[in-house]
């Protein structure tokens, strides 16, 4: 692995090609992975969970949803088709809150978003490098929980980050679904 980060120092130095900080630290982040790879697990780097993140501007209660018969899809619908798992419309929450809980002062702030045409804007709890290609899709159709990435999300008011999404949790997860792992799979070096 020396001599590949010697070389790519070369060809840098040359202008023959452009590796980003974020790729020159995955290559040299990988060297020690790879060095690893016969115990099949891999260290993660020092991550402290749960991660808090700013109040949701709309109150929103995954746990009571779920009670009630609401599963992921129902308000991730995105999540099924591609990359993006997508957040739910005033539309969407306005179909049953049009005459469920309408008195409530949460979910009249909704109903006047969705009157003036204004999106919510969610604070996201999970978020992955620009680097990293990503597909909700793909980890549907392999039979992925969606709990696995995003934690008890089903017995949650509140979310708070639960779970790891780094390199290393995605990596020990296709270690133990025998899912590729190869660099390819998560990234396009170079781009």
């Amino acid at each position: 692995m020396a001599n590949a980060a010697a070389a790519i120092s070369h060809r840098q130095r040359g202008g023959v090609a452009r590796i980003g900080f974020a790729a020159a630290t995955l290559l040299s982040w990988t060297a020690g992975v790879f060095a690893q790879q016969k115990a099949l697990v891999y260290s993660p780097p020092d991550e402290k969970l749960p991660v808090q993140v700013a109040p949701q501007p709309v109150a929103f209660s995954h746990n009571k949803h779920v009670a009630l018969g609401q599963t992921c899809l129902d308000c991730h619908a995105k999540a099924a088709e591609g990359e993006s798992a997508g957040f739910p419309t005033t539309e969407q929450c306005m179909a049953c809150h049009a005459t469920i809980k309408a008195d409530n002062p949460k979910i009249k702030k909704l109903a006047a978003m969705h009157r003036l045409g204004e999106k919510v804007k969610w604070v996201r709890v999970y978020r992955l490098e620009g680097f990293v290609f990503f597909s909700h899709a793909t980890h549907l159709r392999a039979k992925a929980q969606c709990e696995s990435c995003h934690g008890p999300v089903a017995k949650r008011d509140v979310l708070a980050k639960e779970v790891s999404i780094g390199m290393v949790a995605c990596m020990n997860c296709h270690v133990a679904k025998k899912a590729p792992n190869g660099c390819s799979t998560c990234h396009q070096l170079g781009h």
